[in-house]
């Protein structure tokens, strides 16, 4: 089966013109003394989107950006998914700020940038560039709506008027390496490791939510055909709709994979950005970081990076149709169709693969999940694995009412 993937000797190349990753974290001396200067810069505090983007910069993630784009590059990112050099990048990387916190920064000057949850200096900025943006324009473009219920719409109008744009010195990783030791990984180190296993085909498995039975017939699909899986999940923050904190889903992909895949035969990582839920584009800039971290493809599954209606359930695969061959070495995985569990094959399937009806068909979601919890009933373990489902329950458990009320509320 491995004979249908094209074997390349060695990992696929970071994205960009240089083809090496651009990490931007500082470490020893040069660290210490920009921390000590950050004290006496003028503040900029981010939101948690910002802030994960910048330590996606930090740690090479998003390679080959330098730091926040400017006015060309966020124009064409919008319009063409290509920044002013001409390299593909599907969504705007950008930070903002007030008029008045504009009208106190000059051109060439220098800003500390600090978290807005912690209060902790996490960069430097020289700042080369402010301006303004359309933001409908932004919306219409890269979420496809400028509906203010759609999160990534929300997301961006509410952002501050004035866009600041310049190089980065990344200092800090936020909560990500102490919170979750095992699994925050960094582009350097998942190449490391694909390396020593010796693979050179490695499909990324995207997730924001614990794994049920189609992720998990998802990623074994994946591993027939290529040397490995990176299973691959968020790490910031989700809407309440998705249900569950990331500590959570890891939790759960690792009692997952440790009594259902053999062995060797995956990498269970995760990475710290906030979801946007712009589906198409945003399976794009997935595909993008992912070729980062060293692999070859990515699975292109259902509503991938999706949220409610607002986009088609293949959109997300249909759009790297449109991707010229050469902006990416990283290729989308569009394995199967609707995966679901067939009563009468006894077991997983596809549309491709099972003849029989719908009546015979359950098809494992999130949402029915968290439905039939709130419920009080029994979730069948077609839908989901028993040790999965033991996490979840005892996750819900240690809610209080209130909180379980509102979790299972925005999920049906």
């Amino acid at each position: 089966m491995k004979d249908m993937i094209v074997k390349n000797p060695s990992l696929v190349n970071p994205h960009g013109r240089e083809k090496r990753l651009n990490p931007l974290l500082l470490s020893g001396a040069e660290l210490e003394e920009e921390r000590e200067k950050a004290k006496a810069l003028a503040q900029l505090r981010v939101t948690p989107r910002e802030a994960g983007d910048l330590i996606m910069m930090g740690i090479g993630g998003f390679t080959p950006l330098s730091g926040f784009m400017g006015y060309d590059d966020w124009k064409g990112v919008c319009a063409e998914c290509k920044l002013a050099d001409g390299t593909f990048w599907p969504i705007p990387i950008t930070v903002s700020a007030t008029e008045e916190q504009a009208g106190s920064v000059r051109n060439g000057e220098e800003v500390a940038i600090v978290s807005g949850e912690t209060s902790e200096i996490i960069a430097t900025m020289k700042v080369t560039e402010k301006y303004t943006i359309d933001k409908e324009f932004e919306c219409k473009q890269v979420f496809r709506t400028t509906d203010i219920d759609h999160p990534g719409v929300r997301m961006v109008v509410n952002q501050a008027g004035v866009n600041f744009a310049g190089p980065l010195k990344v200092l800090s990783e936020g909560i990500f390496p102490k919170r979750y030791p095992e699994i925050y990984l960094k582009p350097s180190e998942t190449r490391e490791i694909f390396k020593k296993k010796g693979w050179s085909t490695v499909a990324a498995l995207q997730l924001r939510n614990p794994m049920h039975r189609a992720h998990e017939y998802l990623a074994k699909i994946a591993i027939e055909i290529c040397d490995g899986v990176l299973i691959h999940h968020l790490l910031g923050k989700l809407e309440a709709v998705d249900g569950v904190p990331a500590s959570v889903t890891a939790r759960a992909i690792g009692v997952l994979i440790d009594r259902y895949f053999v062995e060797g035969t995956c990498v269970h990582a995760g990475y710290p950005l906030d979801m946007r839920y712009a589906g198409p584009r945003e399976a794009l800039l997935h595909a993008v970081f992912r070729q980062n971290y060293g692999c070859s493809h990515l699975i292109i599954g259902r509503n991938h990076a999706g949220i409610d209606e607002y986009y088609g359930p293949f959109d997300a695969q249909k759009i790297f149709d449109d991707v010229s061959q050469d902006a990416l070495e990283i290729r989308p995985l569009k394995i199967v169709d609707r995966v679901f569990y067939c009563l009468k094959c006894d077991g997983m399937a596809s549309v491709k693969t099972c003849p029989h009806v719908k009546e015979d068909r359950i098809v494992p979601s999130g949402t029915k999940i968290r439905k039939v919890l709130s419920e009080g009933e029994v979730v069948p373990p077609r839908f989901i694995r028993a040790e999965v489902l033991e996490v979840l329950r005892g996750y819900y458990a240690g809610l209080t009412e209130e909180e379980r009320d509102h979790v299972f509320s925005v999920s049906r």
